[in-house]
């Protein structure tokens, strides 16, 4: 069951640019790039047997490998991320990061290279459905900083006329755990996200599914401080071409549908704009 919420829809899309050349810049390294990552993200981050793994992480490592990067990623908790790189005490965002116009103001966005629905979870043996869940004095589950926390805020607990509660999670598995116990009666979580932990075997259903088409995309402090932005435009696009991210992407969901890259991008983004860094005509 699909719901479509007026008040979410807030990103006007335009259609997928026609890309030319691919010139970019060089970057010179005298340390490796420091990128963060929230290794409790599957399927685009996750620690196992103390190696990170996951889509962003393996296509980070394949475009640092194609376009001479040296990268070391450095695990941090969500709600931290985005300040640590508008801050400058990272170098780059590697992870399942939706594009918004509050983040545009503090980041710059590499072409976007996925597009993504929110999923409402519930426990496997729920009779909820995905208006129930959604209100009716339900308490709803989002990690903390998440577009999906905020759309709970926005439109669900900011409603005088629905009573649900909104309990925020540094992670999604923390948040799935005290689902289980009963703690919360559902969970917002990102598509993938939330196919994923049905795959792994959580006792969990997709109740219902909020439209949303966000677009995910790398991101950098704003102004490029590095240089790169333009490097991983055209590793991104290389890494697509080849079929490698594909191959990437289905070795962690067999079943994802491979969208075309670039995504759609709301048009407020910057560095969105033509000449778009890394891929400009020559």
């Amino acid at each position: 069951m699909t719901m479509n919420k007026k008040t979410s829809c807030r990103q006007v899309l335009f259609a997928t640019l026609l890309l030319g050349g691919t010139v970019t810049l060089s970057h010179a390294q005298d340390e490796p790039l420091v990128a963060g990552i929230e290794a409790a993200f599957p399927p685009w981050a996750y620690a196992e047997g103390g190696e990170y793994k996951g889509i962003a992480v393996d296509a980070m490592r394949a475009i640092a490998e194609n376009q001479g990067l040296e990268v070391e990623f450095r695990d941090m908790p969500w709600p931290s991320l985005i300040p640590a790189l508008a801050n400058e005490r990272i170098d780059l965002l590697v992870t399942g990061l939706n594009v918004t116009e509050e983040r545009n103001e503090v980041l710059d966005f590499t072409i976007p290279w996925w597009e993504n629905d929110d999923e409402v979870l519930v426990n496997a043996d729920s009779d909820l459905n995905v208006v129930t869940a959604l209100c009716c004095g339900a308490t709803i589950g989002a990690q903390g900083g998440s577009t999906q926390n905020s759309w709970v805020q926005a439109n669900l607990v900011e409603n005088e006329d629905i009573d649900v509660t909104l309990r925020s999670y540094e992670d999604y598995v923390t948040a799935i755990e005290d689902m289980g116990v009963g703690r919360i009666d559902s969970v917002v979580v990102s598509t993938d996200t939330a196919e994923d932990f049905i795959n792994k075997g959580r006792e969990v259903r997709i109740a219902g599914t909020i439209t949303q088409g966000q677009p995910q995309a790398l991101a950098v402090s704003r102004g490029d401080p590095n240089g790169i932005l333009g490097t991983l435009n055209r590793g991104i696009m290389e890494l697509y071409e080849s079929g490698q991210w594909q191959e990437i992407v289905h070795s962690y969901a067999p079943h994802a549908t491979i969208r075309q890259i670039p995504a759609t991008m709301p048009d407020y983004v910057r560095t969105y704009q033509e000449p778009i860094p890394g891929l400009e005509e020559e």
